[in-house]
């Protein structure tokens, strides 16, 4: 079973989008969007779902809490911190595109690393790209193809990790990367989310994000 005592919910519901907090949803919270019945997590946010506060998109995603449901925010410097899954892309929707796992900035509305599945209907495959702000003040940040070839309903894992010295490594699909962040991240509040977040906002209720995690693991060694 996938531990959700760490986390709470997003759920493409109620304006703001409605949050499922720690307690509730470890007690097995479900409904359409989100199930942990079956020992894996499925997610699913359609391109008509509500959105939260300052965001564009749609999203069924997890974020990092401790148990009592206080919302969990670290600073890299403080431990060896990972983000592990394994997962199946299901469905996307007509961009193709959808996030599955970031490390956010606390107040605020960019990442500094975002993991994407993007679907090409040429080749009926998806690559697995990473979008990584190297400063908190990058607008726009690097972008990386960390794999390829990536088919829907087909199983891989990945890991984002970040160590106290600042080195990034992202793990996609047998692939990985790594760089080392700029020390002005140092004094910024982070913490880790997974699920579905659609990037894509227009089209019919049954078009969207469908993911399947079967590992979901987050790890601050000191």
């Amino acid at each position: 079973m996938i531990d959700l005592n760490t986390w709470n919910l997003s759920i493409p519901e109620g304006s703001p989008a409605i949050t499922i907090e720690t307690p509730r949803l470890a007690q097995g919270f479900k409904d359409e969007y989100f199930n942990a019945e079956t020992g894996t997590l499925f997610f699913w946010a359609p391109v008509t779902g509500t959105k939260t506060a300052n965001a564009i998109y749609p999203r069924s995603e997890l974020r990092e809490t401790y148990s009592d449901g206080t919302l969990r925010n670290w600073l890299y410097s403080a431990a060896d911190n990972s983000l592990k899954a394994t997962l199946m892309v299901n469905q996307v929707p007509s961009t193709g595109k959808i996030v599955i796992g970031q490390i956010h900035t606390k107040d605020s509305t960019s990442p500094m690393v975002k993991l994407e599945y993007q679907y090409k209907t040429k080749t009926s495959t998806g690559n697995i790209v990473a979008k990584v702000r190297m400063r908190p003040d990058d607008e726009e940040g690097q972008v990386v193809i960390i794999a390829t070839g990536v088919k829907l309903d087909s199983r891989f894992s990945y890991q984002i990790h970040l160590n106290q010295k600042g080195a990034l490594g992202i793990t996609a699909a047998g692939y990985n990367w790594r760089t080392t962040i700029d020390p002005t991240w140092k004094d910024k509040p982070l913490y880790f989310k997974a699920g579905v977040y659609v990037q894509d906002n227009t089209g019919y209720t049954t078009e969207g994000g469908k993911v399947t995690f079967s590992l979901l693991a987050v790890d601050h060694k000191i």
